[in-house]
């Protein structure tokens, strides 16, 4: 037996993390038991769980603090209420079935525990590890979470630690709002004009890149730090270069250009995986995207069918972006779609009509006398409501 399990309970700074491993003696589990019983670290002294002196848990459970302790007043909260509290959870698993009592002499529990250094409340330091620990004990004996699960939640959890938000597209469509302007401060004034919404993206476009740079992603998450930034980079040469260039300024998303050659393409799109943000492939002026696509060893996160300023004149190329779609059968990554070039409101639903995933636009809001109104007409062409609006988050 090798089990794991994890539990956060509670508020800070009383808040209770449990991470435990649950195993047979003469396994990993109880080796790491023994090892730690035997080996003291200063600071992060285990010890037994007991309910009382002279009354430890069944199945034997050691406490490892997962904080230096530094005093004694800070030993004390380990050796109080946080080893009675992982005691009488692990009991209390025993005495409802979650451990079968058949199996307490065969197998050990050992748990980190951590106890913020400003701990004060006794009573609450006791209630959130009692709760963290049998919660995590339960987790580990039914293998929580499964893969499913985990893949599920994987783009539409947020750690409370982290203070904002990293948005993955699993959810389209989507409105980018291209901001190719070349004013810092305008670009300032047009962010905190848009609304709020889990299907806005930003794009930085490629004026605002050549005037400013790629650290503007910053100065753009300084207004809006939990936004889904595309740095528009149209990367023509160097793929792999420019894309941790994009990945280093903490851009989620890069854009390069399908006229690239087909080793730069390729090498773009494997250092975006590698760095954990979106490739995007802007067929902008493009002959045969389709040709560009099947050339490829892996494909793009994004394709971009992008019709040109000076070419708005011309009939949107969308009819191949069914064809587009049906590249992705079989492929490792889901492919989105978006378009580009001239789109208005009223063109927003032909666009998602023929497949469209992510709609581009730029001047129909930035150049807009109500900047939040345009974006909002945009938003509601969409018709996709906010992503948490319905979810309540009660134990995981």
């Amino acid at each position: 037996m090798f089990l794991i399990g994890e539990a956060l309970i509670g508020e800070e700074p009383e808040l209770a993390h449990i991470d435990l491993l649950i195993g047979d003696k003469d396994g990993p589990v109880g080796i790491a038991f023994a090892n730690g019983l035997a080996q003291l670290s200063a600071g992060h002294t285990p010890l037994l769980s007991v309910i009382r002196p002279n009354l430890p848990a069944k199945p034997a459970t050691l406490i490892v603090p997962k904080v230096t302790v530094k005093n004694m007043d800070q030993a004390a909260v380990i050796f109080g209420p946080a080893q009675t509290a992982v005691a009488k959870a692990v009991a209390d698993c025993v005495a409802e079935g979650v451990i079968p009592k058949s199996e307490v002499e065969e197998i050990v529990i050992v748990v980190s525990v951590f106890i913020h250094p400003q701990a004060r409340d006794y009573d609450a330091i006791y209630r959130y590890n009692y709760g963290a620990t049998k919660l995590a004990i339960k987790r580990a004996m039914e293998s929580f979470p499964d893969v499913d699960t985990v893949l599920y939640e994987k783009d539409r959890s947020t750690h409370p630690v982290m203070g904002f938000r990293v948005i993955r597209l699993w959810d389209p469509p989507y409105l980018q709002v291209a901001l190719d302007l070349v004013d810092l401060a305008f670009v300032r004034r047009v962010l905190s004009q848009l609304p709020d919404s889990d299907h806005l993206l930003i794009e930085v476009g490629t004026p605002l890149v050549k005037k400013f740079g790629a650290s503007v992603v910053k100065e753009i998450r300084n207004v809006r730090p939990s936004s889904f930034v595309v740095l528009d980079l149209k990367t023509l040469d160097t793929g792999n270069l420019e894309v941790r260039l994009a990945a280093d300024a903490t851009a989620d998303a890069v854009v390069i250009s399908g006229l690239a050659p087909t080793k730069t393409l390729e090498l773009a799109i494997k250092e975006a995986r590698k760095t954990g943000i979106y490739s995007i492939i802007d067929m902008l002026n493009v002959p045969d995207p389709l040709a560009v696509l099947r050339s490829l060893s892996a494909l793009p996160d994004v394709v971009e069918m992008h019709r040109a300023i000076d070419q708005e004149a011309e009939k949107h190329n969308w009819a191949v972006i069914a064809e587009i779609k049906k590249m992705a059968s079989g492929a490792d990554r889901r492919l989105l779609v978006a378009v580009a070039g001239g789109i208005r409101v009223d063109t927003v639903a032909e666009a998602l009509r023929s497949g469209a995933d992510i709609v581009v636009t730029g001047r129909a809001i930035t150049g807009s006398k109500d900047i939040r109104d345009a974006a909002e007409q945009f938003l509601s062409e969409l018709k996709q409501t906010e992503i948490d609006q319905y979810r309540v988050m009660t134990d995981f």
